[in-house]
């Protein structure tokens, strides 16, 4: 079994919870599971690696790391790479793991296989599971290079606490500042206390049927009737219409989500919003429009007003919520 080496994102000083995710995801699959965490003042969060099944948590930290800089941490990344001979890299399809991914193929000269939704492992070699065709097929795909790299998208496995050795060592990395071309200055993170879509358990999202931005309250209530794990999003024409910001759209052009539970509420379900909530587990469609293309991928459907359906909703799930 060839050895996997896990990106550990870190956000707002704390571990992504994609990062856990493939971390158990590897241990699962079994060999020796490392993980790498870049930045700066984060040597305090390797251990939490160790309790998802990280062997060996590889720390490069340093104050040129405090802000991601995609150069600069893919040749971090890479030397610790060259360092530990993965057979396997895995990091997670967040909007940083997109732009980190390719880049560190690159430059270790091999392919990258994006957006996985499931894994396993075929001799020593693993194939993933990935949308084609916007949601409407499914491809296994196994990487001939090596090593081999994919990203996974976030909420696609559970997060599983299965101790590994949690050995932690420091790595001092040479990085080539003439091949360092951008500074980034700041980053701006929505304010918020709901999790990003991308992660959340539970996302309520409504569409053109929502009739107006104020009526997006009655989602939000909804979203925190079920707690924290949940959160609201949009589809593209509530967007567009300027109900919603487009940090919460879902779809082709928005956020791939895999949530747990998708409630989508006076959304059609274009091919391109589709392509964006498809892998959710379980998706439940309230619309007055039989005919809507949301209840051919819905494993639960109301048809009916969403106005007479979600306040009842709500208070049901208070009621179960306690």
């Amino acid at each position: 079994m060839p050895g996997i080496l896990i990106y550990a994102e870190v956000q707002k000083g704390e571990i992504k919870k994609g990062s856990f995710e493939v971390t158990s995801k590897a241990k699962e699959l079994g060999g020796e599971v490392s993980a790498c965490i870049i930045g700066s003042g984060v040597e305090a969060l390797a251990p939490e690696l160790a309790k998802y099944g990280a062997d060996k948590i590889y720390v490069v930290d340093g104050p040129e790391f405090e802000k991601y800089e995609p150069e600069a941490y893919v040749q971090a990344f890479a030397q610790v790479a060259e360092k530990v001979k993965p057979g396997i890299i895995f990091t997670s399809a967040t909007a940083q793991g997109k732009d980190f991914t390719p880049a560190l193929a690159a430059r270790l000269k091999v392919g990258s296989i994006s957006d996985c939704v499931d894994l396993s492992m075929s001799g020593d070699k693993a194939v993933a599971k990935r949308p084609m065709y916007a949601g409407k097929a499914y491809a296994m795909v196994e990487a001939v290079g090596n090593p081999q790299v994919f990203s996974i998208r976030p909420n696609s496995f559970p997060v599983n606490e299965s101790a590994g050795a949690g050995a932690i060592e420091k790595v001092t990395v040479n990085l080539d500042s003439s091949k360092i071309k951008t500074m980034v200055k700041s980053v701006e993170i929505a304010a918020s206390e709901e999790p990003d879509q991308t992660e959340a358990e539970i996302i309520v999202s409504g569409g053109r049927g929502m009739k107006g931005p104020e009526n997006f309250k009655m989602l939000e209530d909804l979203a925190h009737t079920f707690g924290p794990t949940a959160t609201t999003g949009a589809s593209r024409a509530a967007v567009d219409a300027g109900w919603r910001d487009h940090a919460y759209q879902v779809g082709q052009t928005g956020k791939t989500v895999s949530p747990n539970l998708y409630i989508a509420c006076g959304i059609s379900g274009a091919i391109q919003h589709l392509a964006g909530m498809g892998t959710s587990k379980v998706i439940v469609a309230i619309n007055k429009d039989p005919e809507a293309p949301i209840f051919t991928k819905a494993d639960f459907g109301v048809v009916d007003d969403l106005f007479k359906v979600v306040p009842p909703l709500t208070e049901e799930v208070k009621k179960i919520k306690g």
